[in-house]
């Protein structure tokens, strides 16, 4: 098998389940070394045990300054340096459905803190480490809400599109790329958990591909942006949705 990440280092935040835990997994199998980086210590811990010497947990809050240094610092001094890091952690699972106008100020910020913010914090803690190994990649989770209504969740996401063309931009002079997957409706628990059957049915029914998305059906794309072969693309938002939204 072709190891495209034979002793490279990643990161990869919210990778305790769902999509992350997929990227992770993912990673582990092309030979990095992978950070579990996550606030839920014992499914952390559980992804981290299962695959072995390659993975290591650091519970982490990704919206905490402090929080994303002791994730650079911890991975480091176990693995020796940062190459690719996934900003994948969101509050999503058990997420309120309400609008701007209406939602809890208090909540707004917290999920902002995390959803947004949370990619630019732990860019700043890692980026530094990553130059030191002559560059690397780092991948942002968008998503297709930042192109439908989708209230404060779909306002995070085009915050993430924005930051990641401005990271590019910044990051670009020391060889570091930065590009986002926007997936669309991906079935994972905590989706199940948010949005009715009926509605996911709807939005299936609209797509070019007749069906919801898995997490590995995200995991090439995001390989693909961490590798080398890609080497020549940043700034970019890669919708990998069945066809759900059509940009011309």
């Amino acid at each position: 098998m072709h190891h495209r990440f034979e002793e490279k280092i990643a990161i990869v935040t919210g990778s305790a389940g769902g999509i992350g835990e997929a990227y992770a997994r993912a990673l582990v199998a092309e030979g990095a070394g992978v950070v579990i980086a996550d606030t839920d210590a014992e499914r952390g811990q559980a992804v981290a045990d299962d695959l072995g010497a390659a993975a290591l947990f650091v519970p982490t809050d990704v919206s905490d300054v402090d929080s994303a240094a002791a994730l650079a610092a911890a991975t480091i001094e176990h693995f020796g340096g940062i190459d690719v890091l996934v900003n994948n952690a969101a509050i999503y699972g058990g997420m309120q459905i309400e609008s701007l106008l209406a939602i809890d100020w208090d909540y707004y910020r917290r999920f902002m803190s995390v959803n947004m913010d949370g990619a630019l914090v732990v860019t700043r803690a890692c980026w530094k480490a990553m130059r030191a190994r002559g560059g690397g990649a780092i991948v942002n989770q968008s998503s297709t809400a930042a192109w439908m209504y989708s209230g404060f969740y779909g306002l995070a996401k085009v915050g993430i599109n924005g930051l990641t063309q401005q990271l590019a931009a910044e990051l670009g002079g020391h060889n570091i790329r930065v590009n986002a997957i926007a997936p669309g409706p991906i079935d994972t628990e905590a989706t199940r958990g948010i949005v009715p059957a009926e509605l996911i049915d709807d939005i299936v029914k609209g797509l070019s591909l007749k069906r919801r998305g898995t997490p590995e059906d995200l995991v090439g794309m995001c390989l693909f942006l961490l590798s080398d072969e890609s080497s020549w693309v940043t700034g970019q938002i890669f919708n990998v949705d069945g066809g759900q939204i059509v940009r011309s």
